[in-house]
């Protein structure tokens, strides 16, 4: 016991006298170490070709060949589903039903010794006993500057939400949770229905992008850019597309039932807008590092939709001027049997054994192990479109993201009112690129090098996403 107690004070007394002797050591940190995201799979960064390599059948002209390098990242190996997708809207139910009682229990001045079933919903600080000065401070400096009195008071979402008005408990907690629901006379069946129109996910998200072009275009920092943007945005799909997407069709069951039905569980997601795909990336981020935090490891880095060139890369499964992702220009396998969930032949919505989505997990992933990245649903990517594209964004991680086309007429006219910039780089590029095609799209769609969009705040039928992940670091180098 000793001897390890001498070898510690000896370590230790060694990295001091380093540091005294004015040495370069570092700030060390914890060790990093990769870790495979659940339901993902490494996508290994490289060089490809994007764009069309073969005739452009639609005469469309908006991808042209160009060689261009991406980095290392994972992504979803299938789309993601309305299970999962469920998981989300749960969270962002109990989080607002939780802030509603613990707002409750504070307006009516609840403390620990009170009986009253929502005083365990009360904010977590609200023992003021147990705060730390620097939480103390943080509050009267900062936190309570804001309109809202309750900002960033934490909650405490250990304490199950009863959802079933036979359990509630008396008092105030049938009110506030009888708040949540749409009043009587708009119940059918009888049966009591959750406003989804309060279900609103909150968050803030720094925009870099906005910060470096300010710094080119407002030298001086003049009339600055909101870099820290908040959103609101409404999470609930809408279950309308359904019956909205066609005219004279009758789908009704499919609005009824599919995103609520368990039978459709492992089915893609739709009804989504490019907006409320992106709230799920926040939340799936900001969900895992709570995880992490508790475990006093390292955050994890964002979630996020894929960019248009990335989504190429993984789709083409590594096979250079693949057609689809499974690589041939065929639709049918050696047996006769259709390779993805599309509209074949002249129409026949039935003879790939489907008339509208699949599960998730269908037919044969291709050779980076991912799911329908042809047919089933399109797919939203992080990236703007514009024809043009391809002529000018960069060959190393191309994107054009949101106000880069804002960017490029800046750029090309000295002239132009710099006032103005600032309204539209807020509001951005609204039309955002979809790939891979979907149930109801002909085999052009299902091309990997195909491109279509659809405006940011639209839902569709036949549109979901899938997330991927940067990957951190990069291989050793072997030096001989």
């Amino acid at each position: 016991m000793k001897k390890i107690f001498i070898f510690i004070l000896t370590v230790f007394f060694v990295s001091s006298c380093a540091n005294k002797r004015g040495e370069l050591i570092g700030v060390k940190q914890k060790k990093w170490f990769p870790e495979k995201p659940y339901g993902m799979t490494l996508v290994e960064g490289g060089a490809y070709i994007m764009g069309k390599s073969d005739d452009d059948a639609a005469a469309s002209q908006n991808a042209a060949p160009k060689t261009v390098t991406v980095r290392s990242f994972y992504m979803d190996e299938t789309e993601i589903t309305n299970s999962e997708y469920r998981q989300f809207v749960y969270w962002v139910r109990d989080s607002i039903a939780a802030a509603m009682l613990a707002r409750r229990a504070d307006t009516d001045n609840l403390g620990e010794e009170s009986t009253d079933p929502i005083a365990e919903f009360s904010f977590k600080d609200s023992d003021t006993s147990q705060t730390s000065d620097f939480t103390k401070y943080m509050r009267e400096n900062y936190y309570d500057l804001n309109e809202d009195p309750y900002y960033r008071r934490p909650l405490d979402l250990e304490n199950d939400i009863e959802w079933s008005p036979e359990d509630y408990a008396k008092g105030a907690y049938i009110e506030v949770m009888d708040s949540l629901y749409l009043p009587p006379e708009v119940w059918y069946n009888g049966e009591m229905k959750i406003d989804i129109n309060k279900l609103v996910y909150k968050y803030s998200w720094f925009d870099a992008e906005a910060a470096a072009l300010d710094r080119k275009i407002n030298p001086y920092h003049r009339n600055r850019l909101p870099f820290i943007r908040e959103e609101n945005v409404e999470i609930y799909p809408d279950t309308t597309v359904w019956i909205k997407d066609f005219n004279y069709s009758y789908n009704e069951p499919m609005h009824n039932d599919y995103f609520s039905h368990p039978a459709y569980q492992d089915y893609p997601v739709v009804g989504i807008s490019w907006e409320q795909a992106v709230a799920f990336c926040n939340w799936r981020t900001y969900y895992k590092n709570i995880y992490q935090r508790e475990k006093n490891d390292p955050l994890v880095n964002n979630f996020r939709l894929p960019t248009e060139a990335e989504w190429e890369y993984a789709a083409r499964g590594g096979i250079p001027s693949g057609v689809y992702p499974w690589g041939s220009p065929y639709l049918l396998n050696d047996r006769g049997c259709f390779l993805a969930n599309f509209k074949p032949l002249r129409g026949d919505y039935a003879s790939d054994q489907a008339m509208y989505t699949v599960e998730a997990k269908s037919y044969l992933p291709n050779d980076y192990n991912l799911y329908n990245m042809a047919g089933n649903v399109s797919e939203w990517t992080g990236s703007s479109f514009d024809n043009g594209a391809y002529d000018y964004v960069s060959s190393l991680n191309p994107n054009l993201s949101t106000r880069t086309s804002v960017k490029k007429k800046f750029e090309n006219n000295d002239n132009i009112n710099k006032d103005s910039v600032y309204t539209i780089l807020v509001g951005g590029e609204k039309r955002k690129v979809i790939r891979g095609g979907s149930w109801k799209d002909v085999a052009y769609f299902l091309r990997v090098s195909t491109r279509d969009f659809e405006y940011a705040d639209t839902s569709r039928s036949y549109i979901g996403f899938r997330t991927v992940q940067d990957y951190l670091g990069s291989e050793k180098v072997k030096i001989k």
